[in-house]
């Protein structure tokens, strides 16, 4: 690896005039203890940095380039859609070609509206369940992230929390008392806030499998017993798969594991890694939503043309040959199976969390199955396995509680370089 002189030459000028020197906290390597590495350009499964380093990605851009980085029938999309212009602010026939395919392929999205994150489309899912509803409160799951709206920016906690805590400073109380936290993978949490806010909780939004805290594999009944207390409490059902969507498998968590949600959100996913996001479900839900109804949501640019031509290409591609999905899990199979068995056999505290493409190496020899588990990983040892695998070519999150991501540019080559990293890494401990 070549020295990162010219990516620490940016930090120096990134932090004199963006805060932390950063757009988004995620991409800090504060907590790892080196200067972030500034992309020039990608391509497959391979990222290239600013001082001309190569590594095997892990991060895919957060999870939307299920095809790899710079797929060149996504890139020929675009180039074309931007011969047409760059940025309408009117209605367009492209944005309408993705609705409607959305909704003939997802079974639960009857009516969906384009807007430009995952941020947004949560905000805007939980109006509309609040109008739909008549009711205020809202569930949410600690360790689960949906944005940084202000009523889901609360303290997490590790227990039930009845009312919401700011978790970030200029978010007041006022925005977050009507969020309420439960315990990941535990319906009684769930069920003893319901019944103690009787007719009064619009929703309960859950990412399906926890992705921002690592990742988190539901119990069997996790999600079947959410669609249950829903319906007992008529509260709506809120699938956050921003991570999941398309992902899992072509119709998400959603239909990898059998329960319909009321509501879903998307983000980046949906427009092949370009700023982009998406709510939708029930048609009666949505025809609430301006200007057919009285829940208030706009968006400028929403269904930007440029954005809809990446995804609805990718979305296509995806659709028109589904083997990638058994590709994708069975990649996740070699990869995190073999890291997986090289720990049980030699016995380290570690735990390897996995499905499909998504996984995570939590340092921690307790089994993960929420919030409060998680948090027992040791974040100094995954610094350190991070700084490692980046000197080896390979480029995960800088964050314990992240996810990795596997594209089907992803090579056996890209596999076994990855896996003989891993093991180094424990061999020299």
């Amino acid at each position: 690896m070549r020295a990162a002189e010219r990516s620490e030459a940016l930090f120096k000028r990134a932090v004199e005039c963006i805060p932390g020197g950063v757009n988004s906290p995620v991409r800090a390597y504060g907590a790892i203890g080196v200067t972030p590495r500034f992309i020039a350009k990608t391509q497959g499964s391979h990222i290239f940095d600013v001082d001309g380093n190569v590594y095997i990605d892990y991060i895919d851009s957060w999870g939307p380039c299920i095809l790899g980085h710079n797929d060149g029938r996504i890139r020929e999309a675009v180039i074309e859609a931007c011969g047409q212009g760059l940025s309408f602010g009117c209605a367009t026939e492209i944005e309408v070609e993705m609705a409607a395919f959305i909704c003939r392929h997802i079974p639960s999205i009857e009516m969906i509206r384009m807007v430009n994150s995952g941020t947004e489309a949560v905000m805007s899912a939980l109006r509309a369940a609040r109008g739909f509803t008549g009711r205020e409160k809202v569930i949410k799951f600690a360790g689960c992230y949906h944005g940084h709206s202000d009523a889901m920016l609360v303290s997490a906690g590790s227990g039930v929390m009845a009312s919401g805590v700011p978790d970030s400073a200029g978010v007041t109380l006022g925005c977050t008392k009507d969020t309420m936290t439960a315990v990941y993978n535990n319906l009684a949490s769930v069920e003893r806030l319901l019944e103690e806010n009787p007719g009064q909780v619009a929703a309960v939004i859950v990412e399906p499998v926890g992705a921002n805290m690592g990742v988190v594999l539901p119990d069997a009944d996790f999600l079947p017993g959410l669609r249950r207390l829903c319906d007992k409490h008529q509260a709506l059902l809120v699938f956050d798969e921003v991570i999941t969507g398309f992902r899992l498998g072509f119709t998400g968590a959603q239909g990898y594991y059998g329960v319909t949600p009321d509501l879903t959100t998307y983000g980046k996913i949906i427009g092949a890694g370009m700023p982009v996001g998406a709510y939708g479900g029930r048609k009666d839900v949505m025809e609430m939503v301006s200007p057919v109804g009285p829940v208030y949501q706009a968006g400028t640019l929403s269904g930007n043309p440029i954005a809809m031509a990446a995804g609805l290409t990718q979305l296509k591609i995806l659709q028109a040959d589904l083997s990638v999905y058994q590709k994708l899990s069975d990649m996740g199979g070699q990869l995190y199976g073999k890291m997986d068995g090289y720990i049980k056999e030699h016995q380290i505290p570690c735990q390897v969390s996995h499905i499909g493409s998504l996984g995570c190496l939590f340092f921690t020899g307790s089994p993960v199955t929420d919030y409060t588990s998680a948090k027992t990983s040791d974040t100094v040892q995954y610094a350190e396995y991070f700084k490692h695998m980046l000197g080896s070519g390979i480029h995960l999150a800088p964050a314990q509680f992240e996810a990795m991501f596997l594209s089907a540019a992803h090579t056996e080559e890209d596999l076994d370089t990855t896996f003989e990293a891993f093991k180094r890494f424990f061999e020299e401990q």
